[in-house]
Parts: C-alpha cells; structure tokens; sequence
C-alpha cells in the first residue's frame, strides 16, 4: 500500500510533528509512506518538499499573499487562512502514483482551495485529518465563542466584521462548492473535534472517524527526575511546574490569563513559599508576562528535539496547560508518556487525555481557582503524584503508541480502497 502524507511542514509545528509521527509509525509497519511537504526541515529522505530556488522561495512567499485579503478587515491577528492562494500538487509523482492521498494540516499558503477541489481528478480516496477547526469554517483555526461554522459563517468575530457577506461567507461557499464531489473521509484524533465536524454545515454529510494521535513511547519515557533537573540546571528541590510557550496578546485560547490568576490565586492559598515552587517554560527565552509571576520562572528556549522534551516533562512534578479550545495536544500526551500529570480546563479533547484525579486534573472551564485546587491537590500529596504518574505513563502505553495509531490508520486506508472495488 502506498500512502502520501500531505502537509505544510514536516517537523515545524504541532500538527507537523503529529503527521510525521503517523509517517514513521506507518514505516514501521511496512506501510510505503511518503510525505509530500512546503517545508522540508528534516533529513528524511522519504520526505519530498519544493525543489529549486524558485520553488523554495515561493513556499514561503505565499504564506504572506495568502493573507493579503485580511488587510480588508479588523483582523484581530487570531490563526486565520483565506486559502485563496496555493500549491497544485495533482500532478506530483507521489501524488499520481499513491493509493491513498492523507491531508494534514495544508493551510498557510499550501494548498488553495481550488487545490483542494483538484484531487478529485484523481479518482482516489481522500483522508484529511484535521487538527484544528480550519476545514469546517471559513478561514478560522478556532471558532472561540462562535457557532457559525454550523450555518454558513459570515459577519465574523474574528475580523471584527458584521456584514454577513464578508470573506468567511465566501470561503465558506468556496470550501462547500470544493467538497462536493471529493471521496473524502474525516478523521479527527479528538471526540470534539469530531462532534464539531459532523455538527458542521462543510463536513455532516461526510464520513468522520476519531483516531487519535501517537507518539513514542521510546522516546518520551520516564526519566530519573533528578537526573534530568541536573542536565537541564533546574532546581533539585523545589516543585517544578512545566508550561509550553505562549502569546498573551496575540492568541487568547492559550488561556494565559488563567495560568496567570491560577498562580496567583495559589500563592494566596500558602501552600507554597516563593521559594518552593518554580514555573518553568519551553518554546521561548523570555516573556515579559510571565515574569512578572510571583514565583521564579525559568525559560528552557525552543526545544527543538524530543529527547529534550522528555527530559523537560521528566523534571517537572506537573504539566499545566490553560488552553480554552484545543484539539489533541501533543504537549498533554507527551507530558502523559513521560508519567507527568497534567492539569487543564475540561474542554476540547482534553478528557480525551486526562482521566480527572486519575492521570491528571481536569479543572471547570475558565475557572482560575479550580486550576489551581487541581495543582495544589497533586503536587502537596507526593504518594498520590507518584500513583498518577504511573496511571498517566500506562494509559499512553496503552492508547497512544505509534503502532497503535498506524495500525488503526491502516484499517481505515484498507476499507476505503476495498469499497472502490
């Protein structure tokens, strides 16, 4: 069987790195995957981006073309893709020659819509696996608040707009025109994100399977935690709360106005001295916000390994992810497998994940207090941490291997081309 996986990068970004997970789980199982991409960062020689000078540039041209129209609009900066603009990829050897073509995460300049709407001319069956909201609305990643990705979008809270006709009514009608007479299957990796799907005015009509995402387990393992606070210089002592990176002003479904009063509102419960607790963060060198945090704040920069994100999750006590809207995060899984429980807000897919008082801690939605309640309860309590531990590594053992998701992908790809006969 050969398979293309289609995405904007290979390794650059969390949908990126779920796609090459499910690529090299494939591989491993004898599948012939390949990955077709914009933006070839790794060495993989079964991966295939833009060739040339002229191609490379335009890759990354696009980005910013694509997003021209947005001008016209309050933007308030929220992810957002028109799609108007892309590659054409129907006549790519990969794409010609494969059983069964995957989409993943195509937006920012890679795929157009007309693109899209080309591979029918292939006459094969279709996969898109979704990891955010992109492809059931009219040009948002996440909806927030609003539904109107059930109707037909229009006057959008994004682009600060209310005239109904505006561009996400017209990418809407173009998504809609594109589906129609694609042999497309949904596959989502959380429940939610297949709820909303087949709730969608685009996707109710399509076929939507859950399969979650995988990852090594190999790899993102339990580490001797005072072995991996001594490589990363952290603390031997203190209690270590682990976060991934994120933007304050630019994208508020992080949540870190949450994070923020959660901390807060745990240095107001004296559980903790200031000099006992320590938030420590991944993905930047520095923020401005999150130093002005009452506890000390250490910043690990771009990780851009996984060894060096199994030793981030191994040192710390906890994993805490304020997230209002979020797919399957790979943060949350990776924190599991390395036997880091982790506290979030009870959306998304995160019940998908965090099994509440079992793996981790599932907090009310937008309840700063209650994250913190859920922090306290399993750091203070070090037997109880250590028997969550153990419940979180053996649930990503048990549910998130590669093998397990590949396995389950290639279920899907066989039936698909069994009904074509």
């Amino acid at each position: 069987m050969k398979v293309v996986i289609v995405n904007k990068s290979d390794i650059q970004g969390g949908a990126a790195r779920a796609a090459y997970r499910l690529h090299t789980g494939l591989r491993e199982i004898g599948v012939d995957s390949k990955m077709l991409v914009d933006n070839k960062i790794s060495d993989d020689p079964n991966v295939y981006g833009p060739e040339g000078k002229i191609n490379k540039s335009w890759s990354k041209v696009r980005p910013f073309i694509d997003r021209i129209p947005l001008k016209l609009y309050d933007w308030q900066k929220t992810p957002f893709h028109p799609a108007w603009i892309g590659r054409n990829i129907i006549g790519h050897e990969l794409v010609k020659k494969t059983d069964i073509t995957n989409l993943h995460w195509i937006a920012g300049g890679f795929l157009s819509i007309r693109g899209i709407s080309s591979l029918v001319k292939l006459g094969k069956p279709i996969v898109w696996t979704l990891h955010d909201m992109w492809a059931l609305t009219g040009g948002c990643h996440y909806s927030g608040d609003c539904e109107k990705y059930i109707d037909s979008c229009g006057a959008c809270p994004q682009l600060n707009c209310d005239k109904h006709n505006d561009i996400t009514r017209k990418i809407w009608r173009r998504k809609k025109r594109a589906y129609k007479d694609l042999d497309l299957t949904i596959v989502t990796p959380s429940r939610w994100l297949a709820e909303c799907a087949k709730r969608s005015s685009l996707l109710s009509d399509l076929k939507v399977e859950v399969i979650p995402n995988g990852l090594n387990t190999n790899i993102f393992k339990p580490i001797e935690k005072l072995a991996a606070r001594n490589i990363l210089n952290l603390s031997k002592n203190k209690k270590i709360i682990l976060i991934g990176a994120m933007s304050p002003t630019t994208d508020r479904r992080k949540g870190f106005k949450y994070l923020k009063e959660a901390i807060n509102k745990l240095e107001n419960m004296n559980v903790f001295n200031k000099d006992e607790l320590c938030l420590v963060t991944f993905g930047a060198s520095h923020s401005r916000d999150i130093e002005k945090i009452p506890f000390e704040v250490k910043f690990l920069g771009r990780l851009y390994d996984d060894f060096s994100l199994a030793l981030s999750y191994s040192a710390a006590d906890i994993f805490m992810i304020p997230s209002l809207q979020d797919n399957l995060p790979n943060t949350v899984m990776e924190s599991l497998s390395c036997g880091t429980p982790v506290v979030a807000f009870n959306i998304g897919g995160m019940p998908d994940l965090i099994e509440h008082k079992k793996n981790g801690y599932l907090a009310k939605e937008k309840d700063p207090k209650d994250l913190a309640i859920g922090i306290k309860w399993i750091i203070v309590d070090d037997e109880r941490r250590k028997k969550i531990s153990m419940n979180a590594r053996e649930k990503a053992l048990r549910e998130y291997t590669l093998k397990i998701q590949a396995e389950r992908y290639v279920n899907l790809y066989k039936s698909l081309l069994q009904n074509r006969i």
